[in-house]
């Protein structure tokens, strides 16, 4: 009996740690979706015969549809099997891809990035959840670090990858590469995840009731003005990297991926730190990265220098994404999984308002200048979670 039934176990184990690997690739490739237009922003508009300002309201129209559509669409849709969910998710990422990768202009591939757009939230905020319910209790926080893994390897090198993708078969290509592989984990999903508990159904007026608490709202707020001074600076450097810097497009990926690299190390540092003191920590990273974003500018005629300066930039960029999401799901009384939705929906709206600042800088005082007005948005955001923490003692 007991020879039959370990072996069973065993099985059991690798088909589990196997649907999560899956469900983190496909959390990879689902946010990748989202920021590697970024990195396609200089290529794009060169080839559509359009500003990079205009291009870079891509990056607005994903974010402020997530902000405005995923709180409520994943209240609506978390009681849904989720093997099917997922599944349907993908499938709609697959078709978006394609589109935006035979996108005859700006207004078809606005399309085509604001469908996926809709139901990216609806993936994030529930995937880790599955992925507790597939393995058990007593293994849940390892397969969920396993999900979030995919979601932060997609934040630090979704940019560069698709940047070096594009330089090597075009933006076009990048898509097509992108459609095949939410294909590919549809597939795999159907094949190899199993089929979970339908999960309880709760009232949307339930959930929300967070929304009450002004300390949580702050919270929220904060991640807004904290991902507007990230992306303000964050949406063009790309197109910094080449025009204010001098580096050759071929090789402008390569420094997006370093950026994405030592960021690992901010998100190591926001890890630790953000369980001592989530206010605290957001403060001082916010300080951090105005600092780095500051520094880029007069440096940029170093390559050492600008390296140095991008190294500080990247390490509070990457540590700022945990320490928003753990900062604003402790704030909140109950309804933890809304909470981190809305955390999702705050960085999408704050990624959007930093499109748009960028693009106006861009417009009215030139590219150099992105990166002291960054600065002074994440100034605000320091002295914000200041005032934050003083009112809650």
């Amino acid at each position: 009996m007991s020879s039959l039934t370990a072996p069973s176990a065993a099985a059991s184990v690798s088909r589990d740690g196997l649907s999560i690997a899956i469900l983190a690739v496909a959390a990879f490739v689902i946010v990748t979706t989202e920021y590697l237009i970024v990195g396609l922003l200089p290529s794009l508009a060169r080839d559509l015969e359009i500003s990079i300002s205009a291009a870079g309201q891509l990056v607005t129209l994903f974010a402020f549809t997530v902000m405005l559509f995923g709180p409520v669409l994943t209240a609506l849709l978390s009681h849904l099997e989720r093997k099917r969910l997922f599944i349907a998710i993908l499938l709609v990422f697959a078709a978006s891809n394609a589109l935006a990768a035979v996108a005859p202009n700006i207004w078809v591939l606005g399309v085509a990035r604001f469908i996926p757009a809709l139901v990216l939230p609806v993936f994030w905020g529930t995937a880790s959840e599955t992925a507790g319910q597939i393995v058990g209790t007593q293994r849940a926080g390892r397969a969920v670090s396993q999900v979030y893994l995919g979601i932060s390897a997609a934040l630090l090198f979704g940019i560069p990858l698709g940047t070096l993708a594009s330089d090597a078969i075009g933006w076009r290509g990048t898509f097509w590469i992108l459609a095949a592989l939410s294909l590919a984990m549809a597939l795999a999903l159907t094949i190899f995840m199993p089929t979970v508990a339908m999960p309880r159904r709760l009232r949307l007026a339930e959930q929300a009731s967070i929304l009450k608490d002004p300390y949580f709202i702050g919270n929220v707020a904060l991640s807004v003005v904290v991902f507007t001074a990230m992306f303000t600076a964050y949406t063009y450097l790309a197109d910094m990297l080449e025009r204010v810097a001098g580096v050759a497009p071929a090789h402008v990926g390569w420094w997006l991926m370093g950026f994405g690299a030592i960021g690992l190390i901010g998100n190591w540092l926001g890890g630790r730190l953000v369980d001592r003191s989530p206010l605290g920590s957001t403060a001082a990273f916010s300080v951090l990265l105005g600092v780095g974003m500051a520094a880029s500018v007069p440096l940029s005629g170093s390559l050492s220098m600008l390296g140095a300066a991008l190294a500080i930039w990247g390490i509070a960029y990457t540590a700022l994404f945990p320490i928003c999401q753990v900062r604003v799901m402790k704030s909140a009384s109950h309804a933890q999984a809304l909470a981190g939705t809305l955390n999702v929906s705050a960085a999408n709206a704050g990624t959007g308002l930093g499109a748009i600042i960028g693009g106006l800088v861009i417009s009215h005082w030139g590219l150099g200048n992105i990166a002291y007005v960054a600065s002074g948005v994440a100034a605000l955001a320091a002295v914000s979670a200041v005032l934050i923490c003083c009112r809650r003692q």
